[in-house]
């Protein structure tokens, strides 16, 4: 595994002009841009799930942690009147709260209820499904390893539907280390947001240690998180550089920066908007891949595409790997509305 450090891209101090930038010599400028990218179902669904709750109820709707890690979602939702928290605490009793497409633990309900907060839970169904299989394996007396990065607001969601059942593991380091004792029946779990290629390494390992451990019923990485890096994966090896769009704290965005290093791009930098693109980063470059996370959506793509068009890379070939029609519907809350 290539360990990967990506930094808060800044804004350049001087632009440089188009007439500035080294071009290779005999080579054709372009941009291979990654489909499917962008906006997954749950994500469409949970920013859409505050903007029928604004609509309809007006503002403020208070939001439970940020709806989707993205800035530019965050703040324009702020702008019409969201209210974003840490936790419920912070919601005034009786207020209407969204929980995030994240998911909370089974304490954050009863933490609401205690508060007399209309809740509308905006958790993504694939995130609700790995709930779920926590549930079950815990009442069917399984140790359960939960492959993911401590502190995220999904682990610490499914963590808290059986924490006397569920050990971390991080990464395939901890993998080597960790110790489960007595656990005659042992399944694994995921964070639907990780790198495919990284979990199964980490299962992989944990399988070798410990032979009886179980697979869950279906693969727990969400179908848009792995679409995304199979994307990236093809544009790598083509790529002098790759461009992904996504906020610091995205997961899955910051995964398909290390992806895309791992399999040939021969640099990569993740961006929350145009703006933080440094054109240095085009000397001596021909071809730039180009994707974004499974919370951005897509005008940020659109910005990028227009700066690179200004500086000559204005041929655009989509990579298209996989279709994606998944739709779903809004939380009940707000189906009943009509």
């Amino acid at each position: 595994m290539t360990v990967v450090s990506v930094p808060a891209p800044t804004i350049p101090p001087r632009r440089l002009a188009p007439g500035e930038i080294r071009t290779p010599v005999d080579a054709d400028k372009r941009v291979l841009l990654a489909a499917p990218r962008g906006y997954c179902a749950g994500v469409d669904r949970a920013v859409i799930a505050v903007e029928r709750a604004l609509e309809h109820y007006g503002a403020p709707i208070y939001v439970r942690k940020e709806i989707v890690h993205n800035r530019h979602v965050v703040e324009t939702l702020s702008e019409r009147g969201a209210v974003f928290v840490a936790d419920t605490d912070e919601v005034p009793e009786g207020a209407r709260v969204v929980f995030s497409a994240h998911g909370v633990s089974p304490a954050v309900h009863a933490e609401a209820a205690e508060r007399s907060l209309s809740t509308i839970d905006a958790t993504c169904p694939l995130v609700t499904k790995v709930h779920k299989e926590a549930i079950r394996f815990a009442r069917d007396g399984f140790r359960i390893l939960l492959v993911g990065h401590a502190g995220h607001e999904e682990v610490e969601g499914t963590m808290g539907e059986a924490p006397d059942h569920i050990t971390l593991v991080q990464n395939p380091e901890e993998a080597r280390t960790i110790e489960v004792p007595g656990a005659e029946k042992l399944v694994w779990i995921s964070q639907t947001t990780l790198s495919v290629d990284e979990t199964m390494e980490t299962v992989e390992i944990l399988r070798e240690r410990f032979p009886q451990l179980q697979n869950p019923p279906s693969d727990d990485i969400c179908y848009a998180t792995q679409n995304r890096q199979v994307a990236v994966k093809k544009i790598g090896p083509e790529a002098d550089l790759v461009i992904v769009v996504g906020s610091a704290n995205s997961s899955n965005s910051v995964r398909l920066v290390e992806v895309a290093l791992e399999h040939g791009a021969k640099t990569a930098h993740r961006v929350d908007f145009a703006r933080e693109i440094d054109e240095k980063w085009f000397h001596d470059v021909a071809t730039v891949g180009v994707t974004s996370g499974a919370s951005v959506p897509e005008n940020l793509v659109q910005d990028v595409l227009q700066l690179l068009a200004d500086y000559g890379f204005d041929t655009v070939e989509e990579v298209v790997t996989a279709e994606e029609d998944l739709i779903f519907s809004l939380p009940k809350e707000l189906r009943k509305l009509g």
